[in-house]
């Protein structure tokens, strides 16, 4: 409970969203690899782009440097990056200034 106690005093509800859109779409970078290698059912490069739209980009970029995942594509290898500074530099400051001064 520490831990949460700390989480709730330092961190916005913007950082909590990033935090788990970028964890939800690490992990759909992992599982769509894994399916890639196994000839299975995947998800589209649009789902994938999709949640780095919303706010994880972040792990999307650290998903295809950890599974080597969609390295290849120019959509992926300078889109997420893009995303991600797009959100660091317009989209967070935004959304923390219109939560602060509500």
């Amino acid at each position: 409970l520490p831990m949460m106690k700390w989480v709730m005093q330092h961190l916005t509800v913007v950082d909590m969203l990033y935090i788990v859109m970028s964890l939800v779409a690490f992990g759909a970078m992992g599982f769509d690899k894994r399916r890639s290698v196994k000839k299975g059912w995947r998800i589209s490069e649009g789902t994938l782009m999709g949640l780095a739209a919303l706010g994880g980009a972040l792990g999307t970029v650290v998903g295809m440097i950890v599974f080597r995942h969609k390295i290849r594509k120019p959509l992926f290898y300078l889109g997420a990056p893009l995303v991600y500074l797009l959100h660091r530099a317009i989209i967070m400051p935004g959304l923390v200034r219109l939560l602060i001064e509500r």
